[in-house]
């Protein structure tokens, strides 16, 4: 058996009922909720879209629901090819039986470990007869696995599977099949400088830095499929977590244009509060929610009256929500608070981006992790910070976020000019190996201070390096 045989993962997706389904990864459960049957179908199509992201190659999985079984390729990119008996035996993973939802049994106990005898080569199929790949545009809300594929490629699912005529194509269809925009005139470098010398007669393309710029870009401003939640963990003081945060959430804003909170869910004090812009007020999540009950008709309330709570951060354009930060108070926020402020947020702003404090027992942290769909880990290059991130992730798999681990993006902030390249290696590949992306940030002395955070005060590499890895956690949104 080949190396690349070997690394492709063994899946079988299930669809059970109009609301909940399971994707199985080498026997491992994973299952999916959503409010319908096409959400659920698409979860799972976003689910193993992510991990072909991850591997860089197409991944075959066989599917399993009401109309009965199927086979599909995923690609990194998002496209659905239907496939059939058109994937040639030898080269198909072993597959693993159904595993119910919830079941308990170590992985090793669902897994077939006996290997599937390839079947004889199957007859050149007639042009007719070859499975056609299906786009985005074919997979329609009522169903995603196809029967095996000998239905033309211009036929809904839907209609392959239930056997309905074809659907007519859309507004959204047409929409769809629009080409990519043209690149814009270069602006960087010396293509940039040819173009304004010669007032535009010459006009080479954007080079690879400008053109990965203009990526990071792209996937920043990806539209949302509601409000997202960004949790940034580290459960070891001066890890850079209040610093990520902010800068996450100001390079969200400045690109997204607003609608971005940074939030210290701290349940005592925090320094979010400190390294944010100043307000006129200095209310905290405490007085917000003291205050929830004026928020609870969302026909009446506008973000506008979160002003008094929260603190704006100029040309950032995101806001910033703090801790309480009276040394004498006793107030705290537990589970339960965090849920409140959390449902009451989400109707406002599009993205959270939520600081935590350093306790991985406490309630208001576990619900953070709980609602979060992306978490970041952060570690300066030092043994130290790297400890409580490895740990961390440890401990996350230990409490069943192990899909969240998978999908998380680690932040590794150099804590001087000079990083220690040797541990930079090390740290690149522990975390490389556990988490889906591994970003690296320049020192800066700008941030050294610790005083309020000022974007304008950034070198630019600095900026380019927060943009490429809020860019990396934005495609897990």
């Amino acid at each position: 058996m080949s190396q690349e045989e070997t690394a492709q993962p063994r899946i079988h997706v299930i669809v059970r009922g109009s609301t909940a389904g399971e994707v199985l990864v080498d026997g491992l459960s994973h299952p999916i909720v959503a409010a319908d049957d096409a959400g659920v179908r698409e979860e799972i199509i976003a689910h193993v879209t992510t991990r072909a992201r991850v591997s860089g190659r197409a991944l075959y999985i066989t599917t399993e629901d009401e109309s009965g079984q199927g086979e599909l390729l995923v690609h990194p990119d998002g496209r659905v090819e239907g496939v059939g008996a058109g994937v040639p035996p030898q080269t198909r993973p072993i597959l693993v039986p159904p595993v119910e939802v919830g079941r308990t049994e170590p992985v090793s106990a669902v897994r077939r470990e006996t290997a599937v005898p390839p079947a004889p080569e199957p007859a050149a199929p007639e042009p007719s007869a070859i499975p056609q790949p299906l786009g985005r545009e074919d997979l329609d809300q009522d169903s995603l696995f196809p029967m095996p594929i000998t239905a033309p490629a211009s036929r809904s699912l839907a209609g392959a599977l239930g056997g309905e005529s074809a659907t007519p194509p859309t507004l959204a269809d047409f929409l769809d099949s629009r080409p990519e925009s043209p690149a814009g005139p270069a602006a960087w470098g010396w293509q940039g400088a040819v173009r304004r010398l010669s007032a535009g007669l010459i006009s080479p393309t954007p080079g690879s830095g400008e053109r990965a710029h203009r990526a990071a870009v792209t996937a920043v401003q990806r539209s949302l499929n509601g409000p997202r939640t960004i949790v940034v963990l580290n459960p070891k003081g001066g890890a850079h977590k209040t610093t990520t945060t902010l800068l996450i959430a100001a390079t969200l804003g400045m690109y997204r244009g607003g609608y971005t909170l940074a939030w210290d869910n701290n349940e005592t004090m925090g320094t979010l509060g400190v390294r944010a812009q100043a307000a006129r007020h200095t209310n905290t999540a405490v007085d917000l929610l003291r205050a929830l009950d004026r928020f609870a008709d969302p026909r009446s309330m506008r973000v506008g009256d979160l002003d008094n709570y929260v603190r704006a951060q100029g040309d950032a354009q995101f806001d910033a929500l703090a801790s309480d930060l009276d040394p004498a108070g006793a107030a705290s926020i537990d589970a339960d608070a965090f849920r409140k402020l959390h449902a009451t947020l989400s109707r406002f702003y599009r993205v959270l981006v939520i600081d935590t404090g350093n306790n991985m027992r406490a309630s208001n942290w576990e619900a953070a992790v709980e609602t979060a769909d992306q978490l970041v880990i952060v570690s300066t290059i030092r043994e130290d910070t790297a400890y409580g991130a490895a740990s961390l992730l440890d401990g996350l798999r230990q409490k069943g976020h192990s899909d969240k681990v998978d999908q998380a993006v680690t932040i590794l902030a150099s804590p001087a000019k000079n990083a220690d390249e040797q541990l930079s290696e090390r740290l690149h590949d522990h975390f490389g190996q556990l988490t889906r992306a591994v970003v690296d940030v320049p020192y800066d002395p700008a941030l050294v201070a610790g005083g309020p955070l000022v974007i304008e005060a950034l070198a630019p590499a600095t900026r380019e390096a927060w943009l490429r890895a809020t860019a990396a956690i934005a495609e897990g949104l």
